[in-house]
């Protein structure tokens, strides 16, 4: 070789080392500022488990994880053979828990709000979902708020809802005024932890039908009895059985195969330069991690931000409701008027709608919300503001750092491993509707 190839070799080696160290600095820099967000200075506290690690699992005493469980709720969650209580005779059979919450849709709506009963179609991703034209919009089933993702809820389901009504414990401990009829809340005194609580008012709420004459006709029986056969016979097919299946299932929903899990768990070119910059600020400038904690990087905390209502839109189809109201709503608290929960942050990208409101339509939208820090809900005034939301100063290339890593290091690609392959029925799924079942291919 001669000198000006051996001269070369040696630029590209030098040039090589110098990269390998910037990103080795790069990591050295973002395992110290995790560290330092989190509570216990430890990075392990962002590490989901796998879905199949049962005990690793946050879960609720009474309704212990297992297979037979988490089997059966998969296929509860998708089968539209439950509904079986619409407003329309002709809506039976049409809907089901994942005809508002679309896996591919990052297990949200696909729309600005989600549609059960009474509504047809699903389109790209659920947006296609529409009312059905008979359907009088007062009988709709719809959410008065977007609805949240199920992703990682086994570390908020403690307390759930925006609104965390649900649930008997931890943050409604003292609450006990408002677990009303009205407020779908009465379930609380069940004892029980808000998924479990939540899932068991959600199957009349939602006009799910579960009981033994049914679960005989669609195939579930045997499937109940490999899941509770601890329960007497007599109690083991209705909506309490169906509600601890169902959530079994939605505790192992859970985004490991994110580049920034496989970055946690030693793999550091899951993530390219620009990503690992945009976790930095993440975890330090922006103060992300301040509210956004834990595997989920959730809380069941809640905060005004003042952005806007769902009602705001005008293809909404809801007026003004106490839900805008937040927490306050619920615990009738002046102190928790317009705060919400901390949301998880996993797959944002896979729906194009955030905050109770839909009220922005990119993750680029949301970025600079934040980074400007000025309310836009003229209902929340200034001193309900969370003191949390604050301008953050970002410079153009730091947004495009954050919004990065929202996008590409916090999306878990195969979200399609949760969803199964048919349900007993032999209905189609998310939705079962003439239009449905044309888009699907599945007549």
């Amino acid at each position: 070789m001669n000198k000006s190839g051996i001269l070369l070799c040696l630029l590209i080696f030098v040039g090589l080392s110098c990269v390998k160290e910037r990103v080795d600095k790069l990591d050295e820099r973002l395992e110290t500022v995790i560290a330092r967000a989190s509570k216990s200075g430890s990075m392990k506290e962002f590490l989901l488990p796998s879905s199949t690690d049962f005990t690793s699992i946050p879960q609720e005493p009474k309704n212990p994880l297992s297979k037979a469980k988490v089997a059966l709720g998969q296929m509860l969650f998708f089968e539209t053979g439950l509904a079986q209580n619409p407003r329309l005779a002709s809506n039976a059979g049409t809907y089901s828990c994942a005809s508002c919450h679309v896996p591919s849709a990052g297990f949200r709506p696909g729309r600005i709000q989600g549609i059960g009963d009474g509504g047809v179609g699903t389109g790209f991703k659920g947006a296609g979902r529409r009312q059905y034209l008979s359907y009088p919009a007062e009988e709709l089933d719809v959410q008065e708020v977007r609805a949240l993702s199920v992703l990682n809820v086994a570390y908020v389901a403690k307390n759930t809802l925006w609104s965390g009504q649900f649930g008997a414990g931890y943050k409604n401990e003292g609450t006990e005024h408002a677990w009303t009829e009205e407020n779908g809340a009465e379930v609380n005194f069940e004892g029980l932890q808000g998924l479990e609580t939540q899932n068991i008012e959600g199957m009349d709420l939602h006009r799910l039908v579960v009981n033994k004459a049914l679960m005989d006709e669609l195939g579930y029986t045997p499937m109940f009895d490999a899941a509770f056969g601890d329960v007497p016979v007599e109690e083991r097919y209705n909506k309490h059985t169906a509600s601890f299946a169902l959530s079994a299932y939605l505790r192992t929903l859970l985004t490991n195969e994110a580049p920034f899990q496989a970055w946690l768990r030693g793999d550091k070119s899951a993530m390219d330069r620009q990503t690992k910059e945009g976790a930095i600020l993440f975890f330090s400038e922006a103060a992300c991690a301040n509210c956004h904690q834990g595997p989920g990087l959730s809380a069941v905390e809640f905060y005004a931000l003042g952005v806007k209502d769902l009602h705001e839109h005008e293809d909404a189809h809801i007026f003004a409701d106490k839900r805008n109201l937040g927490r306050g709503g619920f615990t009738e608290n002046p102190e928790d008027l317009y705060k919400f929960k901390v949301p998880q942050l996993y797959n944002l990208q896979d729906s194009p709608f955030y905050f109770h409101g839909s009220s922005k339509t990119t993750l680029a939208e949301v970025v600079d919300y934040f980074n400007a820090g000025v309310s836009e809900n003229p209902n929340v005034p200034n001193d309900k503001l969370s003191p949390a939301f604050r301008p953050l100063h970002l410079s153009d290339e730091e947004k495009a750092s954050l919004l990065r890593f929202l996008e590409i290091g916090l999306r878990d690609p195969n979200l399609q491993r949760y969803v199964p392959e048919s349900v007993l029925s032999g209905n189609c799924f998310p939705n079962n509707d003439a239009l449905s079942k044309i888009e699907l291919g599945c007549e």
